[in-house]
């Protein structure tokens, strides 16, 4: 009885075809959150106010009350080309009409295409592509390649990197609180800290396979390394014969200014890794691009790594119109000014507020916002979200929050995000304001 009512249930849900429908899931989306996701979204900022996501636009997003948002989080790095962008949203319309998935027997047009796009915007002479759904996917796979391409097994990577969280990504990713209830992961894995070209040097041995680095740590709390740091460490795994894998999946995509970040200092990797804003903020998809001397291992049995829904024909054609926009709006040109901009006016806040903020670093519109405590870094943020902008914490560096808006904000949105911050901290500064005591 109990199973007959709980499909009734589901059915009638399906069945509405009504404009209430979504009104009537986004109802019910905090109780089915906590019951059948996670008890934690009791306590969590946004699910803990009943805020759903109901409809996003440009640089903003609007809650189920229609209250506006200005995005200066962008999930995290997807949407660099905004929300729903029309081009994206009308190539993916478009492919609903034609092909969906592929029949993995054909030739796949939309892969293809896709592959040489990246190969003609990626430096050097990165080549061939293998698409996949997500940035941990596109770093396991290029550690597999790395293996399978020198015949070693031993990956360096950074302390606080973070590389995603399946086994293989897992092994890479530089921080403890991730890694150890999943251990033992996979051997041979060393990380070194992040930026010291030399320590990775020193760690390199004749069963070394690669080095993964991200150019810019994201989770690690928006760490940008010295300059030449990557010059020095692609001149040093060339002399030693080792491969490096640079994990652009939250700078790549114009994030920081350029198309790719390794750009800044003319690097190029052996493997390249993507995923987050590939897709246009409308599909997921991933992918990590390699050489054709890496890939001619892969000759032998092509199969040997594969995914059923990677590359699929919606994904491949977001991504295409995704890299279409990028160029034709010149967004990676854009995000170099509008990041410096951002940059500038944080600075005058921490002048004017050092009892609350220690650091602003970044590059581009990829920006940490360093605060003093843990304490103030949560309750700021959960004060800005009451006060309609969005942003985050990283995961690996507590006490900083991430600003990654759409490559298409404007100076005065920057300015309305700086204004709101402002208000907090003087409110803050003068008593008016007392933080709650909240998990973000």
């Amino acid at each position: 009885m109990v199973i007959e009512q709980k499909h009734l249930e589901s059915v009638n849900l399906k069945r509405s075809s009504s404009p209430e429908h979504y009104e009537q899931i986004a109802s019910q989306a905090l109780s089915n959150s906590i019951n059948h996701l996670n008890t934690a979204y009791r306590h969590k900022l946004c699910g803990a106010e009943g805020a759903v996501e109901f409809r996003d636009e440009g640089v903003y997003t609007y809650d189920n009350h229609g209250k506006r948002y200005l995005d200066c989080l962008g999930g995290y790095g997807i949407f660099n080309v905004g929300h729903r962008h029309p081009k994206v949203i009308n190539a993916v319309k478009a492919q609903l009409d034609q092909v969906c998935l592929h029949s993995q027997d054909l030739l796949n047009p939309w892969a293809a295409h896709l592959a040489k796009q990246l190969s003609e915007i990626t430096p050097g002479n990165l080549q061939y592509s293998f698409f996949c759904n997500s940035g941990t996917e596109a770093v396991e796979g290029a550690i597999k390649l790395a293996r399978l391409a020198t015949g070693k097994t031993e990956i360096i990577s950074t302390k606080n990197a973070y590389h995603g969280v399946s086994m293989g990504a897992l092994s890479a990713t530089g921080r403890d609180c991730f890694r150890k209830p999943f251990e033992p992961l996979l051997n041979g894995f060393v990380h070194v800290p992040f930026g010291d070209a030399d320590a990775i040097e020193k760690a390199i041995n004749e069963n070394t396979a690669a080095v993964i680095l991200e150019p810019i740590q994201g989770e690690g709390g928006i760490n940008v390394p010295p300059p030449g740091f990557l010059r020095k460490v692609r001149k040093i795994t060339k002399e030693r014969g080792v491969l490096l894998i640079l994990d652009e999946v939250q700078t790549g995509m114009g994030r920081t200014g350029r198309m790719f970040a390794c750009e800044h200092e003319g690097v190029v990797p052996d493997i390249l890794c993507l995923a987050k804003a590939l897709g246009g903020g409308v599909m997921p998809i991933g992918a990590f691009i390699s050489t054709p001397e890496i890939w001619h291992v892969l000759e032998p049995n092509p199969s040997i790594h594969n995914s059923t829904f990677g590359g699929n024909p919606l994904a491949c054609s977001a991504a295409t119109a995704c890299i279409d926009v990028l160029m034709e709006e010149n967004l990676p040109a854009r995000s170099a000014v509008m990041g410096n901009y951002f940059i500038s006016s944080l600075k005058d806040l921490m002048a004017k507020y050092p009892k609350y903020l220690s650091d602003v670093r970044g590059r581009g519109l990829l920006i940490g916002l360093e605060f003093k405590t843990i304490e103030l870094r949560t309750g700021v943020q959960h004060e800005l979200f009451h006060r309609g902008v969005l942003v985050a914490g990283t995961m690996n560096a507590n006490r900083t929050v991430r600003i990654e808006p759409p490559l298409i904000i404007t100076r005065p949105q920057i300015d309305l995000m700086i204004r709101t911050l402002d208000g907090i901290l003087s409110d803050l500064q003068d008593g008016v304001l007392e933080l709650e005591d909240v998990e973000a």
